[in-house]
């Protein structure tokens, strides 16, 4: 099958840094607020032995400087779930992580509901409450000093930057209309999917509790679960190979789940597992 995206391609929506796994699922990655690409790029180097990891980038940031930053998670995800075409004919799981569990959550959706797309296998949504619960801390609201404190808070920004005045004037910019995107957003009532939901959080996350982990379960009709690691918001990072053998078991699981359920659209992906 022919790869759509090079490794060292720049521009667009999807980046992909390390070759895949022959004919193995894809598994589309959604940064958090403030997030580029290359943040999940460790993540894909071990992930790529499991799965195609393809990786959002939003424009506003790195290669897409000079593109105007959407600030609404439903264009987002209609722009990103335009861009996911060419994987059409492959087994996809989403995995987003803080503000990418939304628009993840909601690229799902689109996936779902639209004609000649093929449903996901799964979701993964990490560090984040459920769509249907409003929470709107206020941080897009923020002077730039504001702005710096949301970003320290959470300890996943290299403290260096915060010395780098020049930098900080690239990087707040997108951080604020990210969290614009974020806070203002409003799930749909009742929105469900069909494919099932894994919710992955930090034991010591100072915004995301298990109970709020668990909310997501109301938002598939297929199974759920959550897991829990040790760290903060940032679990991710120093957690990394358990989160890797964790989405391993994820990927299985939602294969085997696809395959049992009567009317999925797709591929057969327990073949390429």
């Amino acid at each position: 099958m022919t790869r759509p995206v090079g490794r060292h391609e720049r521009g667009g929506w999807i980046r992909r840094y390390h070759d895949p796994p022959g004919d193995g699922p894809a598994l589309v990655c959604f940064p958090h607020a403030g997030g580029s690409a290359t943040s999940f790029f460790r993540l894909s180097a071990e992930l790529s032995l499991l799965a195609e990891v393809l990786v959002v980038q939003y424009p506003g940031r790195q290669d897409r400087m000079d593109e105007p930053v959407v600030d609404d998670i439903r264009r987002l995800a209609d722009h990103i779930a335009d861009a996911l075409l060419p994987w059409q004919e492959r087994p996809l799981a989403l995995f987003g992580h803080s503000m990418g569990s939304v628009v993840a959550f909601e690229t799902a959706v689109r996936l779902e509901r639209d004609p000649g797309r093929v449903d996901p296998l799964g979701l993964i949504a990490s560090g984040r409450t459920a769509p249907s619960v409003l929470r709107d801390r206020g941080v897009h609201r923020r002077d730039d000093a504001g702005i710096v404190a949301a970003m320290a808070e959470l300890s996943g920004t290299d403290p260096a930057l915060f010395a780098d005045e020049e930098m900080l004037a690239v990087v707040i910019p997108p951080v604020r209309s990210d969290h614009r995107a974020v806070e203002t957003y409003r799930c749909d009532p009742g929105a469900r999917l069909r494919c099932p939901i894994t919710a992955y959080g930090g034991d010591a996350d100072p915004h995301v509790s298990r109970h709020d982990l668990a909310l997501w379960g109301g938002h598939t009709a297929s199974a759920f679960a959550t897991r829990v690691f040790p760290g903060g918001h940032f679990y991710l990072q120093p957690g990394q190979d358990d989160v890797v053998a964790a989405i391993g078991r994820d990927l299985h699981g939602f294969a085997a789940a696809h395959e049992g359920a009567p009317g999925r659209r797709g591929t057969t992906p327990g073949a390429h597992l």
